[in-house]
């Protein structure tokens, strides 16, 4: 083994591709290009515990330095590759320096979508997608009163529920019908949506943000012909797969690098891993997924598949969020068609939500039920259809749902 390979991007799927490499016996050189000045951090922190201040910055580190030392992993980190030469097998970084490569990691990630209207670039609107956003975002929670939070998905309603719980006045604003559309059933988005409406949040459903209006930095907001105080404005409308660097190269792209079931690429030295993918889910249609869990498992298989020991990729995806002292843990993927079946009281802050597809359980939706979402994963990893009113049945113990 006296390859090197280099990966670009120095987040998730890139920490796990350096340790499975070497765990898996990879003994050639070993590169990792990163555009940010840090080692690969966990990101899901970043709107909860980092943002209330509650978890030190070390903390989020994924490794420690000593292990990419030992790894012996070239580190080239606050640098952004520039091209990449598939001929000559070289990525180019934005400072000038060229890299030489055999095997290549795409693991790229994703950025935020910016938002497209008057007064987006006044001081006080910030998105939240790195250390740094977050390191300016923290200042300006102490002097604030009035949140703006645009877009009720999952990293806008956590950032929601932080700010309320340090006392500050809360208004968000969904262009969609419900919060968290995208990502949860209606049960769920509606159980989101009272909690949130209790602890003191305005919801403004069906309401575009129209403007961003203020004098040198962020006063106000004007949505749905009216404007709202806000002192400072957080914009969280989605995210969007960094896969210009693979396209310029004439890889294969839309909405996200397409890979085969061992996550490689249309160019037979070069793999991609994470949110900058777009793969064959286990249902058979390509989809792109944004979580730590496709990061970690496309990173893995692709680790096996540089060694020569390629192995498809069809693990059951799963997500989680932290609002409140709620946690929402879902695994599996929903169709718009699947039947639904509510097993326990959402009254109770404890309840999940079952997808059923032809009577087999597709994905469920635990909030604060840790057993459903852990017995939810493995039954749908097996296919497994139950009946949905023994489903529903909180009598029978989820240990014990399929006897």
């Amino acid at each position: 083994m006296s390859e090197r390979i280099v990966i670009i991007g120095a987040g998730q799927a890139g920490a796990q591709a350096v340790a499975s490499l070497r765990a898996d016996g990879f003994t050639g050189d070993l590169v990792m290009i990163g555009d940010e000045p840090y080692a690969p951090y966990q990101r899901p922190p970043l709107s909860k515990t980092y943002l209330m201040g509650t978890l030190d910055r070390e903390r989020l580190f994924l490794k420690p330095d000593a292990f990419y030392a030992e790894a012996k992993c070239e580190m080239m980190l606050n640098t952004a590759a520039q091209t990449i030469d598939r001929a000559k097998k070289v990525v180019a970084l934005k400072d000038g320096i060229t890299v030489p490569y055999d095997k290549l990691l795409i693991a790229t990630g994703s950025r935020v979508r910016e938002i497209k209207c008057p007064g987006a670039d006044l001081p006080g609107v910030f998105y939240l997608r790195s250390i740094a956003d977050v390191d300016k975002l923290r200042p300006a929670f102490e002097t604030a009163k009035n949140v703006a939070i645009v877009g009720g998905g999952y990293i806008g309603l956590e950032v929601g529920a932080v700010a309320r719980k340090r006392g500050l006045n809360v208004t968000v604003y969904e262009a969609l019908d419900r919060v968290m559309q995208r990502a949860v059933s209606k049960p769920i988005s509606d159980f989101y949506d009272k909690t949130h409406r209790d602890a003191g949040v305005n919801i403004l459903l069906n309401t575009g943000v129209e403007a961003f209006e203020g004098t040198g930095k962020l006063q106000s907001i004007r949505a749905g012909a009216k404007s709202y105080p806000a002192d400072i404005a957080v914009v969280g409308i989605g995210i969007l797969p960094n896969d210009t660097l693979a396209k310029e190269a004439g890889l294969t792209v839309g909405d996200g690098i397409h890979v085969d079931p061992h996550c490689q690429t249309s160019d037979p030295n070069i793999w991609a891993a994470g949110d900058c993918t777009r793969h064959h889910g286990r249902d058979g249609n390509h989809i792109r997924l944004e979580c730590v869990q496709n990061a970690i498992d496309q990173a893995k298989f692709a680790a096996l598949a540089m060694m020569g020991r390629p192995a498809p990729y069809r693990e059951v995806p799963w997500f989680w969020s932290d609002q409140y002292d709620l946690k929402l843990q879902i695994a599996g993927l929903a169709w718009p068609a699947d039947s639904l079946v509510v097993r326990g009281d959402p009254a109770s802050r404890k309840f999940a939500v079952f997808h059923l597809r032809d009577r087999a359980v597709a994905a469920v939706e635990a909030v604060n039920a840790a057993p459903e979402y852990i017995v939810g994963r493995k039954l749908i990893a097996e296919g497994t259809k139950i009946p949905p009113e023994k489903l529903a049945d909180t009598a029978i113990p989820m240990k014990n749902i399929t006897q």
